[in-house]
C-alpha cells in the first residue's frame, strides 16, 4: 500500500514509518517538525519508498498519486507540547483532521485516527473501556488536549456516517520507548533524565497515582493492525498492567543504577488519577495484545537515553529549572494568601 502519515517525524509517527516500509509499503510522512525530528526519520530518507513532505496539516494536505490508507497522528501530545502551542494542539486536531480526512475520502482510503486515552479524562470508571464517555473538564488547562481530541472522533465519525469513509479511532494510552524527546515533560521520559544525570525524581502529587505504561513497538502494531482492518473502533491501544507513579520512580532508579531521593512537587490541575485501558474489544477484533513488559521495554528506551547524554543534561537541567520556578510561585502565591 501506500500510505500517508500525518505526525510521521514524531516519536510514535517515526516507528509506524519503519514498521511500514520494512514490510514492503510505500510512506509518504508529512510533518511540520514542530514536534516530529528529522532525526527520527533521517535513515529513511535514502529509500525510494520513502518521502518526506514539511508541511503543516491543519493548512491542508497536497499529496500527489495513489493513496491507500491516512494515519493521522499529527499533533502535540505531551503536556510540554500543547501548553506550549495550544491554538495549533487545537486547529491539527480539527483542521488537521478533517484535511486528512477529505484526503482519505477523495482516494477511497482507509483512515485511521490516532486518538488518545485522555478523552477519558479524570476517569470516574476504572479500567476504561471505549463504552465510557469520559470525566473531562473543557475549560480545564489540558482541554487543549483533551478537547480537541474528542472533536477529532466526533469529526472522524461524522465523516463515517454522513460520507462513508473507511474510518477507525484508535485510543492511545501511555507510550514510552526510544525516540522519545527527553524534555517532553512524559514522566518516562522525566524520569529517566533526572537518574541519568543524578538529581532527584520529581513525582507531582503523592505519587499514587496510577499509569499503564505501553512499548511503542507494541503500539505500533496495534495502529497496524488497525490500519489493516475495517474496524470503526474505537478501540484502546495500551498496556493493562498498571503500576503507581512511584513504582515507576523505583523502578527506573533499579535500572539506571542508582539510588536518589524522590521530591514531591504540587499535583497540575486535573491530572488523572487512575489510568488502565481495558483491551478486550482490541483483543478480539484485532487479535491484538502487549507483548514487551514494562522493565524490558524501560530497560531499552533507558539504553536509548544513555546513547543521547546533550540532551538528556538539557532536558535534566531544564526540569530542576521548571520545578524552582513552581516552587517560587508556590511560595509567592501561600504568602499572599497568609498576608492580612
Amino acid at each position: 500500500m501506500r500510505i500517508v502519515i500525518t505526525g510521521g517525524a514524531g516519536f510514535v509517527g517515526s516507528h509506524l514509518c519503519d514498521r511500514l516500509l520494512d514490510r514492503g509499503d510505500s510512506v509518504v510522512c508529512v510533518d511540520d517538525l514542530s514536534s516530529g525530528r528529522r532525526a527520527n526519520i533521517a535513515h529513511l530518507e535514502h529509500r525510494p519508498s520513502f518521502e518526506l513532505i514539511v508541511a503543516d496539516a491543519s493548512a491542508g494536505l497536497a499529496v500527489a498519486g495513489r493513496v491507500d490508507a491516512v494515519a493521522h497522528l499529527a499533533s502535540p501530545a505531551s503536556p510540554v507540547d500543547y501548553h506550549s502551542r495550544p491554538i495549533e494542539t487545537l486547529r491539527v486536531n480539527s483542521l488537521g483532521t478533517q484535511h486528512a480526512l477529505e484526503l482519505s475520502g477523495g482516494h477511497g482510503a482507509r483512515f485511521v485516527l490516532a486518538s488518545t486515552s485522555e478523552v477519558y479524562g479524570d476517569p470516574l470508571v476504572h479500567p476504561q473501556d471505549e463504552g465510557y464517555f469520559g470525566n473531562v473538564n473543557p475549560v480545564g488547562p489540558r482541554s487543549v488536549y483533551d478537547e480537541a481530541k474528542r472533536f477529532a472522533e466526533a469529526l472522524t465519525a461524522a465523516y463515517a456516517r454522513t460520507r462513508g469513509v473507511d474510518a477507525g479511532i484508535v485510543r492511545i494510552f501511555n507510550t514510552y520507548g526510544p525516540r522519545m524527546r527527553a524534555a517532553d515533560g512524559r514522566v518516562v521520559s522525566s524520569f529517566i533524565a533526572q537518574a541519568l544525570t543524578g538529581r532527584p525524581l520529581t513525582v507531582y502529587g503523592d505519587g499514587s497515582q496510577t499509569r499503564s505504561f505501553c512499548f511503542v513497538g507494541d503500539l505500533v502494531d496495534g495502529l497496524v493492525r488497525m490500519l489493516d482492518s475495517s474496524d470503526p473502533g474505537p478501540v484502546n491501544l495500551g498496556n493493562p498492567t498498571e503500576m503507581t507513579v512511584v513504582e515507576l520512580a523505583i523502578m527506573v532508579q533499579r535500572l539506571v543504577g542508582t539510588a536518589l531521593p524522590i521530591e514531591f512537587h504540587e499535583l497540575p490541575g486535573d491530572d488523572p488519577l487512575q489510568r488502565r485501558p481495558d483491551i478486550a474489544r482490541a483483543s478480539q477484533r484485532l487479535g491484538w495484545a502487549p507483548r514487551i513488559d514494562v522493565e524490558s521495554g524501560l530497560a531499552a528506551t533507558v539504553a536509548w537515553f544513555r546513547s543521547q547524554p546533550d540532551e538528556v543534561e538539557a532536558a535534566a537541567a531544564l526540569l530542576a529549572g521548571n520545578q524552582a520556578d513552581g516552587v517560587r510561585r508556590q511560595l509567592l502565591s501561600t504568602a499572599a494568601v497568609a498576608a492580612p
